[in-house]
């Protein structure tokens, strides 16, 4: 039936439908270490329409589709195990509405989160999910993305308002409206938001936005320990101290962070890299707030970047973590993996995860969004060595459950994929058949995405 079905979508789109190896080959895979798969073609749609008229022919043949936004996922979300149809959203990328009063914008799935701030730039506002790489802003919404100011502008399930939303039989459906609060029906705008392709290919996003800062001031500080760094940012919420970003990088990842930064000598310790939004008096206060409580817990010092120049070159350096790790040790692959837990256990749980480390024997730098409880591991392993990948694979799944042992998720922002399917029943229990309930309601067929999310008979 594959073949009928590409015959149907070649007249309706033309060049924009390709059967070519090397454009099969970019849509099989993403940025996780992941067996890639390719599709049997690849669709590049520019309207709702055309995507609507797409899911009619895939339903029709019963053909697979998996929606693709840039590739950046982590957990192999994008990769058509089954083959099919990947639908490339791309070429939608229009900014269609910025409501400046109303601190919103309307656009399209292709528009990435940089593309969006850049048409922001005159009128003040920004933003402000961003996850390191420069994701479309309907990957990010589909994967739940969160990142470095997740702590204090939220994730981006506090960010969509509304969508809308190509069903698996064509139907085109909006969610949510304008408006910051709603009483009506179900929440179906959050059904959608790390739904990960399973329900649907998201077409038209309504994103909230942010004032730009008066004052903004960034910093990295050092501690002898990581228990240490963790309670300086424990102490800092507790009070309400409302920072914009607080990262945590270990000493492993320090390591790396000079190797691949040749400009950069901080000491091999644990570190904060910390950032301050707001009016001047009240970043001051902020700052002496922190800093209070870091002393009292043993900071060897701070490093502050004022200006603009030196906070970007600061957050281009923790943006480029994952390459600096992977400087540790040439010719290795990296191997991604996060967690998220209660901000209270998060000292704890990352105690236990370097015992882990120490035990497997393999280098994995650890770096952490520690403003809301979530960390990640580069574990760094020979790609040829099947004993160093078994060993990288069980460090892996013992974080996963150290993370659900302290009571929180396998994953807090890089989402399920096939990575992380394997946890669904345990960390969510009769829940889990819920959502099984709400994917065979909303894509009988098993179409969008199969073998991801939930596991269908």
């Amino acid at each position: 039936m594959i073949s009928e079905a590409i015959d149907d979508l070649r007249d309706l789109l033309g060049e924009r439908l390709s059967t070519g190896t090397s454009v099969r080959e970019l849509h099989g895979r993403d940025e996780a270490y992941s067996a890639p798969a390719l599709p049997d073609a690849v669709a590049f749609p520019e309207t709702t329409e055309e995507v609507s008229a797409i899911m009619k022919v895939c339903t029709k043949y019963k053909v697979p589709v998996v929606p693709f936004g840039i590739g950046s996922s982590l957990e192999g979300h994008v990769i058509p195990i089954h083959g099919g149809i990947s639908v490339d959203t791309s070429r939608m990328n229009s900014v269609l509405e910025i409501h400046s009063s109303d601190l919103d914008a309307v656009v399209q799935p292709g528009v990435t989160r940089t593309q969006l701030n850049t048409e922001l730039r005159d009128t003040g506002l920004m933003f402000t999910v961003d996850p390191g790489a420069d994701a479309t802003i309907g990957g990010m919404a589909a994967t739940r993305a969160s990142g470095t100011n997740t702590v204090r502008y939220g994730t981006m399930r506090e960010n969509v308002l509304a969508l809308e939303v190509v069903l698996p039989d064509g139907t085109v459906i909006e969610t949510g409206s304008r408006a910051r609060k709603s009483a009506s029906g179900y929440d179906l705008t959050h059904l959608f938001v790390g739904s990960e392709g399973t329900l649907g290919i998201i077409t038209k996003l309504t994103v909230r936005l942010f004032g730009q800062p008066e004052a903004i001031l960034s910093a990295t500080c050092a501690f002898e320990t990581i228990e240490e760094a963790v309670h300086t940012v424990i102490l800092a919420i507790q009070i309400g101290l409302p920072m914009a970003r607080i990262e945590l990088l270990d000493e492993v990842q320090m390591r790396g962070m000079n190797t691949y930064n040749p400009d950069m000598d901080m000491p091999e310790k644990p570190h904060l890299f910390l950032e301050f939004h707001g009016t001047e008096a009240g970043v001051r206060e902020q700052v002496e707030q922190f800093e209070a409580i870091a002393e009292d817990l043993g900071v060897s010092g701070f490093s502050w970047a004022t200006k603009a120049e030196e906070r970007n070159r600061l957050w281009q350096a923790r943006h480029n973590a994952y390459y600096a790790g992977k400087s540790l040790r040439k010719g290795c692959e990296g191997m991604v993996t996060d967690c998220c837990v209660p901000i209270s256990a998060l000292a704890d749980c990352i105690a236990h995860t370097k015992k882990l480390i120490a035990q497997s024997g393999l280098i994995a730098p650890l770096v952490g969004h520690v403003g809301d409880g979530n960390f990640h591991l580069l574990i760094l392993v020979d790609p040829e060595s099947e004993d160093e990948l078994a060993r990288a694979k069980a460090l892996a799944e013992a974080v996963s459950q150290t993370a659900l042992k302290f009571g929180g998720t396998v994953t807090g922002e890089h989402g399920v994929g096939t990575g992380k399917m394997k946890y669904m029943e345990q960390e969510h229990g009769a829940a889990y058949a819920l959502m099984k309930t709400l994917k065979q309601a909303v894509d009988p067929l098993n179409l969008m995405n199969p073998g991801k999310m939930v596991a269908q008979g």
